[in-house]
């Protein structure tokens, strides 16, 4: 059997001539539905071995899964919660193990909750600050000793903190603190070529959206009044972003934050003028 020295070093020269997401292999966090799925599904149409984590739904991965295996790519499904230590090692383990190497690192896990302040529980906080922010430093951390030169690190946030809609504190919050991670991270890991940006999307039509009653409520109103293109986003949209972040043609780009699809803080929509 082959060693992980021997593996570790047929992965430096493939690094080398690697540009495209083909011959890459990545970690997606949160990768059984949404944005997740979406971006999962487009890495492997680009040619990348995709791990495909989940926290709960191992039938939404599995199916992600056999649908890109069925398209002809690799993949495979690995359980586990961002927010522990032994999980977090146990997703970037099962890609080292599978496919001998790393490139890629999505952290897409992620929970949110509205509540106004008055409603703000301990439960609340932690649940969504554990995912959000401790979940991405856990898998960061796990994934980094396997990550070399040319490697992405691709952190997805939100506009939330730049239109902060009422009764997101706490998720907003941790959307923040996303955002200083990838800019934290970015001149961190900068010196070993690694590359950290953020996708901090507006508003996706996804499963999670509609069971939080988002899709036809006041927010999803506001949402539209600051986004010029005057629709909701799709996670396809997100993926086309992700595929290019974990490209080599992104490789002078890091410590970014891409806004997509709504307007940045500061900035006015003219629809309706």
């Amino acid at each position: 059997m082959r060693g992980r020295a021997h593996v570790r070093d047929c992965a430096a020269r493939c690094r080398l001539r690697c540009r495209k997401p083909r011959c890459k292999v990545a970690i997606v966090t949160g990768g059984s539905k949404g944005i997740g799925a979406a971006i999962a599904r487009a890495l492997a149409a680009e040619g990348a071995s995709v791990v495909v984590n989940y926290a709960s739904s191992k039938t939404g991965a599995d199916a992600v899964v056999s649908a890109i295996v069925e398209a002809g790519g690799r993949a495979v499904a690995v359980g586990g919660d961002v927010a522990k230590a032994a999980d977090a090692q146990r997703i970037v383990d099962t890609a080292i193990d599978t496919y001998g190497r790393l490139d890629v690192l999505v952290n897409n896990s992620g929970v949110y909750e509205f509540a106004p302040i008055e409603a703000i529980t301990e439960e609340h906080y932690r649940r969504q600050f554990d995912t959000n922010v401790f979940g991405v430093l856990l898998v960061t951390q796990a994934a980094v000793k396997h990550l070399g030169e040319g490697a992405s690190i691709i952190n997805i946030s939100s506009v939330v903190t730049s239109i902060t809609p009422p009764a997101s504190a706490v998720y907003s919050g941790t959307k923040g603190a996303v955002d200083a991670i990838t800019g934290v991270l970015a001149l961190e890991l900068g010196p070993r070529k690694i590359r950290v940006n953020a996708i901090n999307p507006g508003m996706i039509v996804t499963e999670g959206t509609h069971s939080a009653g988002i899709i036809g409520s006041d927010l999803e109103a506001q949402v539209l009044g600051q986004t010029p293109l005057g629709r909701l986003g799709e996670p396809n949209d997100i993926a086309s972003v992700a595929v290019f972040l974990a490209s080599d043609d992104a490789r002078w780009m890091t410590g970014e934050h891409l806004v997509c699809g709504s307007v940045v803080s500061g900035a006015s929509s003219s629809k309706g003028a």
